[in-house]
Parts: structure tokens; C-alpha cells; sequence
């Protein structure tokens, strides 16, 4: 990753009961088409602190890089004939955070202490 490196954070609130079917989408559908598209997802999974949420943290040379692999995928026929409707039919909220690369490592080199 660039020295400029972004990470995304989406966190998913889905619909009670879904999360165990997203989950299997998620890893049997859309990750794999993610991957496809040189998506770097470095991590994802059921959030611990209730039921209904779920987090994916992606990787991006810089916030332009973002922009531009979301606009092509999500504008895609692997994304709009593949999992969309399935994976949107789960879902009732997303927030992104988009942080540069630098940042989380602070964190992260702070949590240590």
C-alpha cells in the first residue's frame, strides 16, 4: 500500500435474524467478485457487539483509487446480476469511515501502550 493508503470501514446493521445468511452471501458471492475486481478486503465478519451487525475493512492506494474501483464495480453487471439484490434485501443501514492508512496504525501503535 501506498504511503497515502486509505482503509474503509463499512459497518452493516442488518435486518433481525439475516445475519448468518449475509454472512454466507457475503463470503460465497460478493467477496470472491470483490477479490475479482482486486478489491483488498482485509478483514470482515459479524460485529461482536449485537446480533444484526457486520463489518468490512477494505484497502485502497488513496481516496481517488476508491472512488474509482466502487464506481466500476458497483456499476458492474458482476455486482448489479450478482449478489445486489440478495445482499440489499439484508440490509437496513451502512456507514462508511474512509481514514488514511497512517492514521490506524497511530491507533493501533496507541491501543499497545
Amino acid at each position: 500500500m501506498a504511503a497515502n493508503g486509505i482503509i474503509e470501514i463499512l459497518t452493516l446493521t442488518l435486518k433481525p435474524g439475516t445475519r448468518d445468511a449475509f454472512q454466507r452471501v457475503y463470503e460465497t458471492e460478493a467477496l470472491p467478485r470483490l477479490r475479482k475486481w482486486k478489491f483488498r478486503v482485509v478483514a470482515h465478519g459479524p460485529s461482536r457487539h449485537d446480533a444484526n451487525s457486520y463489518f468490512v475493512i477494505r484497502v485502497f492506494d488513496s481516496l481517488e483509487h476508491r472512488d474509482s474501483a466502487e464506481a466500476a464495480y458497483y456499476g458492474s453487471d458482476d455486482w448489479r446480476q450478482g449478489p445486489r439484490d440478495t445482499i440489499l434485501s439484508m440490509l437496513e443501514h451502512d456507514a462508511y469511515i474512509v481514514v488514511p492508512a497512517d492514521t490506524v496504525k497511530e491507533w493501533w501503535e496507541l491501543a499497545a501502550e
